[in-house]
């Protein structure tokens, strides 16, 4: 079975989300602004959501986990949580 392992951000508004993910894309650390701003417990680990397969996580996740390109920060994805920016760390098929 696919397993993939991901970190995340949670936010409450599509242009907190956006604001974060234009300061990754500019070289800040994914792990250090999640312990600043992720509404998630997994925020204070970095944004770090462990290892799971298909099914384990909200339907709009599991899309972006299972199908984005490793490595790359993709975003915002809302669900009803909120907004994610999604980082797929490693993904065995």
């Amino acid at each position: 079975m696919v397993q993939a392992a991901a970190r995340h951000i949670l936010v409450e508004s599509e242009t907190v989300c956006n604001d974060l993910k234009d300061k990754i894309v500019a070289g800040e650390d994914f792990a250090v602004l999640a312990k600043a701003h992720s509404k998630c417990p997994s925020g204070q680990s970095g944004g770090d959501l462990g290892s799971f397969g298909p099914g384990q996580m909200v339907p709009e996740f599991d899309k972006v986990v299972f199908s984005a390109p490793v490595n790359e920060v993709q975003g915002p994805v809302k669900t009803q949580f909120g907004y994610h920016l999604l980082e797929v760390t490693q993904r065995s098929d």
